[in-house]
């Protein structure tokens, strides 16, 4: 049983708000039925706008009962060949997962290795662009595992008028960091709804553009069954879903939509913005420096430098422990060296308040106990 003084504060999944759980114990309706329609409706009119794209019914948000890994091998398994040429920039774990599912998928995968807590210079991929003729380039547009977000924009500008194409993983961005898909061009995008769009894991989400379909549409490709983007286009033609819905968390996400859209997206982009920096400025007067590029900075997770006198699993471990707050270390080679705390979805003041309080007991405790 979960203890009573239990805080999710993970770079997700994310607290889930009483009212998204409320509508997720709500009765569960047929799926090829016409409330359900009617709930697949309204949960493209409220997608569209947060990932920046006026494609409308033309090309609809894609949903899919996923994960977010399953959504980055969606977006590759759709668009490429066996022996396609595939740019996978690496900052992070994320970025690195990108790389191994492609690998998996037969494709010729080259990465840009950038240095963990760095951003991607737009100008070593355009670089490398002048060289190689790439089926796609993939980035991570926030890499959670270290704190540091991608300017999707420059790179969408050097990809104008090529036919490669740009994807990005948002799983730990939308809804928390700007996403202007058609200004930008950025032709797949992929998120899912455990982070800023506070709902429990489960449900995974693709926008394309229309250089994207085109690749989607042309053959032979690899083979696809449940991942098959034309399946789902199809099928969310009539606000259905090609195989069983996940109706409740649908319904969840929903309501958090309803909620995002109440506040404002530009308020809520504002909100997080705010919040990571308050967290960021009391963290410093604790003794703990933030970790990454500093204009690359992430609004949804911030990643913070271990004293040296403090092993990062002691933080983690006390911050439970003693006061119930989950945050998280890292399980890659920043092992031991940073510790993480989510500013995703349903976060405010008082979390960021408390977050300072438990961090600051938890490293006199343990200095105490040294």
């Amino acid at each position: 049983m979960t203890r009573t003084d239990y805080r999710l504060r993970l770079p997700g999944p994310t607290t889930v708000p009483e009212r998204v759980r409320r509508a997720i114990a709500e009765p569960v309706v047929n799926h090829r039925g016409p409330e359900f329609r009617s709930m697949m409706a309204r949960v493209q009119e409220l997608l569209q706008p947060l990932f920046g794209t006026t494609a409308g019914a033309r090309n609809p948000v894609l949903i899919y009962a996923s994960s977010g890994t399953g959504m980055m091998e969606a977006s590759l398994v759709n668009v490429l060949s066996p022996g396609d040429r595939v740019l996978v920039c690496v900052q992070g774990q994320f970025g690195e997962r990108f790389s191994t599912i492609a690998a998996a998928m037969g494709a010729h995968v080259e990465t840009l290795e950038v240095p963990w807590g760095m951003g991607i210079d737009p100008q070593a991929v355009e670089d490398r662009l002048a060289t190689v003729d790439y089926r796609a380039v993939v980035v991570v547009h926030n890499e959670s595992s270290t704190a540091v977000t991608t300017d999707l924009a420059a790179l969408g500008w050097r990809l104008r008028g090529r036919s490669t194409l740009l994807i990005a993983d948002s799983v730990s961005g939308l809804g928390g960091l700007e996403m202007r898909q058609d200004e930008w061009g950025v032709d797949i995008v992929v998120s899912a709804s455990q982070k800023c769009l506070m709902c429990p894991p489960g449900l995974g989400l693709a926008s394309l553009s229309d250089k994207a379909w085109e690749a989607v549409n042309r053959g032979p490709g690899l083979p696809r069954f449940y991942w098959d983007f034309r399946k789902a286009r199809a099928s969310i033609e009539k606000f259905e879903t090609p195989f069983t819905a996940p109706v409740a968390l649908i319904a969840g996400l929903r309501e958090s939509l309803e909620m995002i859209h109440e506040e404002g997206i530009s308020q809520v982009l504002a909100r997080h913005r705010r919040l990571s920096a308050a967290l960021r400025e009391g963290c410093a007067k604790l003794g703990l420096s933030t970790f990454g590029q500093r204009d690359a900075l992430s609004p949804t997770v911030v990643a913070l430098n271990v004293p040296p006198d403090i092993a990062g699993a002691a933080i983690v471990r006390g911050m439970y422990e003693r006061h119930g707050s989950v945050i998280a270390g890292s399980r890659n080679k920043l092992q031991g060296k940073i510790i993480r705390i989510g500013v995703m979805g349903y976060c405010h003041d008082a979390d960021i308040a408390t977050d300072l309080e438990h961090l600051q007991l938890t490293l006199q405790e343990e200095m105490h106990a040294r």
